[in-house]
């Protein structure tokens, strides 16, 4: 290998021999243009397009009541379930073992009772006969009373116990889909604990994350709406399109969410894209112009976000923006660029020539 070596030269010369050096690597590094794009205004109807998910309207993740070991499993995930059908059992001997000592309690207790309560009727008789006093007749009434207060506190009890018992038997909520099973046969089940998901397969719908501006005029472009599913060629027509009242602060978006009509094949956890009707910007919007830019330019620093622009002489120059909302590879910049100026695609590259313009001293 060719190794350079310093010229026999004073320590002055020899300085701006290094630097000479160092700009003719930066000169180099810029020889070859950055990958760019220039900073275009959105369209409308790259405006109006935005991605989401498919989620199911109603989803039930089951969770145990009781602790426990799982000792049948009878689902698996993809299974379709009917309402009230057996789904797992937990083990409930001790359960079991609880609900019959709380039967022999309520059993010897109305045992008392009988007893207690034939005792008034003895004491009841005497009375009337003038053989006992009051007091010897209210003790007899005051132990019927406690006698039949004992029974009726077992008797809650036993109904508590079989109710729990009750627990350890999983059925499904309602006619679906098994989404997810994260326990095996053996496992234990605790409080809290899920145990399956499932899903209803008839009611899903799509939620995207859209832009206030585009919203602003929700009466046209929600009744025109469309969903694209992943795999399908064609849109499919909304049911039922709802925008929840609040928006996030930091993206100024508002989710929308577009039910889908029964026999559409989708599944929970997919993408889709949500188009709204072509409508014309509000007032508030058509002052300015909407920017995006590629998700692989924006640079995330700590916590300052910024893109790399090309000054005049071609030299990338780190700036602060601020991001709106994401579509597909685009985001929405919402301030710190123009229109018409050239951003960097590869900020690794840019890096390395603002380094190699700029070396450290």
């Amino acid at each position: 290998m060719h190794q350079h070596k310093f010229p026999d030269m004073p320590c002055s010369f020899r300085r701006l021999w290094l630097a000479s050096l160092l700009a003719c690597a930066a000169a180099a590094a810029w020889a070859q243009p950055l990958p760019s794009v220039t900073v275009q205004p959105l369209t409308q109807a790259a405006a109006n397009g935005f991605d989401g998910k498919v989620e199911a309207v109603r989803q039930a993740q089951i969770a145990a009541q009781v602790p426990g070991a799982v000792i049948e499993l009878n689902v698996h995930a993809g299974d379709q379930v009917r309402a009230g059908q057996v789904l797992l059992r937990i083990d409930a001997r001790a359960a079991e073992q609880g609900t019959a000592a709380s039967a022999a309690q309520v059993t010897a207790a109305r045992a008392q009772l009988d007893v207690a309560a034939r005792e008034l009727a003895r004491k009841r008789q005497l009375y009337e006969k003038h053989y006992i006093s009051q007091a010897a007749l209210d003790q007899a009434e005051a132990a019927h009373r406690a006698a039949k207060a004992q029974v009726d506190a077992l008797a809650a009890q036993a109904v508590a116990a079989q109710t729990q018992t009750g627990w350890h038997v999983i059925k499904a909520p309602f006619d679906g889909v098994v989404a997810q099973v994260p326990v095996e046969r053996g496992d234990m089940a605790m409080p809290g604990k899920p145990l399956l998901t499932i899903y209803d397969p008839a009611r899903l719908r799509v939620s995207a994350f859209v832009p206030v501006t585009a919203l602003a005029a929700s009466d046209g472009a929600l009744e025109g709406a469309q969903v694209w599913l992943a795999g399908q060629a064609q849109p499919v027509t909304p049911v039922h399109v709802q925008v929840l009242p609040t928006a996030d602060a930091a993206s100024l978006t508002r989710e929308v969410r577009a039910e889908l009509p029964a026999g559409t094949g989708a599944v929970p956890g997919v993408f889709a894209r949500l188009a709204l009707a072509a409508a014309p910007l509000p007032a508030a919007a058509q002052g300015g112009q909407r920017l995006a830019v590629p998700l692989a330019a924006v640079v995330r620093r700590a916590e300052m976000t910024g893109v790399y622009v090309l000054g005049p002489a071609g030299a990338p120059l780190l700036r602060q923006v601020r991001l709106g909302a994401v579509a597909g590879d685009q985001v929405e910049v919402l301030s710190g660029l123009d229109a018409g100026e050239r951003v960097v695609t590869d900020p690794h590259a840019a890096t390395r020539a603002a380094a190699a313009a700029h070396p450290a001293k």
